[in-house]
């Protein structure tokens, strides 16, 4: 018999606030966190805007000399990873370190490190290049680091599906608590791609917004004006242990993982495939896995990038899977609001789901205003809603073909 995996604690550092609570109350309000590029000098690239993690200092929490040695992707992680544990109350001593493990995901890990240390070795020569690149830019250096910062002994990974690392992060997390291997998995994602290279990479191939002159309204997914993504920074990591581990500490339980399904289109290594047949598949994996029927999915938080492609494909595949049934369920996209924040997003969007179950209110899809035809089912348009689902899905898909839902549900003993 298998271990029912159980969410004790969140962490979140987004583009609208630097915690779980305040992101939370962000999408409530409707907040985009778009604005003008702080980080570097945007003023030649095609897209000027992004959602940035706002006010974060990783020398006041982590100092000066550790702060130095961490990517921001890493020092994300490892913020969002205290709070979580901080919120699980989770204690961690001799007796159960080894027990305790960390699947922490990045699509693209330390690529402002690696961007810096390559203008280092080009102006200045190889051997003026920082001996913390290799570690600095590796995607499982996030893990790595909240290790050695926790002192945990157990499984460590770092997963790398594109955008839709967040969520298998969480599903292999899951499974591992399910079969034994662990009492409890630190698991998420984080990023930190709000550079020069990654933002001239992703215009040039035509995935980003170009609303320049009005940053608040350029993730509209859905809708028919939409022309790609908001760039988006962040991490979220969530506390999951089994079930008897936490009631054996008598833990806050806040929800249960029940499904996870994983799947890949086989199709293009950017585009989704038209009719969202992968996307469709990984659903009704997750379904399955949860012992559930489609009816009884109350809220999809969807992928919905704000791209032309993803919204289509996955508009098609929640009808390929819940048939009729697709125009009755609540669909939205948080990503209207903070953004796509690639490896992260997925464990963002999972935490959000566990406010949702917590609260009783679905967050809306902001900026939805001109209805496309192709995508014709209930986005939650531009206000949330009072509603009390038991299981949601939460969908994410990746450059490479990778598709992933979470079944997040209302824990019952």
């Amino acid at each position: 018999m298998r271990n029912r995996v159980v969410v004790t604690g969140l962490g979140c550092l987004s583009p609208l606030a630097n915690s779980m609570p305040e992101t939370w109350e962000a999408l409530l309000a409707g907040k985009s966190g778009a604005g003008p590029i702080t980080l570097f000098d945007a003023s030649e690239h095609k897209t000027r805007f992004a959602a940035e993690v706002k006010g974060f200092d990783p020398v006041a929490l982590f100092g000066s000399r550790e702060a130095r040695r961490m990517d921001r992707f890493t020092q994300l992680a490892l913020a969002a990873s205290i709070q979580a544990v901080e919120h699980s109350r989770l204690e961690i001593t001799d007796a159960n370190r080894d027990r305790i493990g960390i699947i922490i995901g990045s699509a693209i890990g330390g690529i402002g490190t690696l961007a810096e240390q390559f203008n280092v070795m080009r102006e200045r020569g190889p051997d003026r290049v920082s001996p913390f690149l290799v570690p600095m830019m590796l995607a499982d250096t996030g893990p790595g680091m909240v290790a050695i910062q926790l002192g945990l002994r157990g499984p460590n990974m770092a997963i790398v599906t594109a955008c839709a690392t967040g969520g298998n992060a969480i599903g292999e997390a899951t499974e591992m608590i399910r079969r034994g291997a662990a009492d409890a998995i630190l698991a998420g994602g984080s990023e930190a791609a709000i550079v020069p290279i990654a933002m001239a990479g992703m215009n040039v191939m035509g995935a980003l917004s170009t609303r320049n002159d009005d940053p608040l309204r350029a993730s509209r997914p859905f809708d028919r004006t939409r022309d790609g993504f908001l760039m988006g920074e962040g991490a979220a990591v969530l506390v999951l242990e089994s079930l008897e581990h936490a009631q054996a500490r008598g833990a806050a339980i806040l929800a249960e993982i029940t499904g996870y399904g994983t799947s890949d289109d086989a199709y293009h290594i950017s585009a989704p495939a038209e009719n969202g047949a992968g996307a469709a598949l990984c659903m009704k994996l997750a379904i399955q896995n949860a012992g559930l029927q489609p009816a009884d999915i109350g809220y999809i938080n969807a992928h919905g990038t704000s791209t032309l492609l993803n919204d289509k494909s996955e508009t098609a595949a929640i009808k390929t899977v819940f048939g009729e049934t697709a125009y009755s369920i609540p669909v939205s996209s948080t990503k209207s609001m903070t953004g796509h924040l690639l490896g992260a997003t997925g464990a963002v969007e999972a935490a959000i789901c566990v406010q949702v179950l917590q609260a009783g209110i679905l967050p809306a899809t902001i900026n939805y205003e001109f209805p496309d035809p192709k995508c014709d089912l209930d986005y939650v348009p531009n206000a949330p809603r009072m509603a009390s689902p038991n299981h949601i899905m939460s969908n994410s898909f990746g450059f490479g073909g990778h598709n992933v839902s979470l079944i997040i549900s209302r824990y019952e003993e």
